[in-house]
């Protein structure tokens, strides 16, 4: 499995979990804009990032990165973003 795969596999994963949460959960879990973090699969460990790129009155927009820290392959790590549509309100 070449590195960028073995990146895929956790970078489904995290978007995975985080595309779960709510509007609301992800503001309060990403209060400070983003998280960094390390993970460990398959005794590796991976870099992983999440942002909160844009904070409207209609939608969140976040994005995962994924590395593995190693230059130059983690210059350009796989990403993903989405657009989490907050709730409306009822008038």
């Amino acid at each position: 499995m070449s590195r960028r795969e073995q990146w895929q596999n956790i970078l489904d994963s995290e978007v995975k979990r985080w595309s779960a949460m709510s509007c609301a959960q992800l503001v309060s879990e990403l209060c400070d804009g983003h998280q960094a973090y390390q993970m460990e699969f398959e005794s590796k460990r991976y870099n992983v990032e999440v942002e909160l790129l844009e904070n409207t009155e209609q939608y969140l927009n976040v994005v995962v990165a994924v590395d593995d820290g190693s230059l130059p392959a983690s210059i350009k790590p796989l990403f993903h973003s989405w657009i989490c549509p907050k709730p409306r309100l009822e008038e």
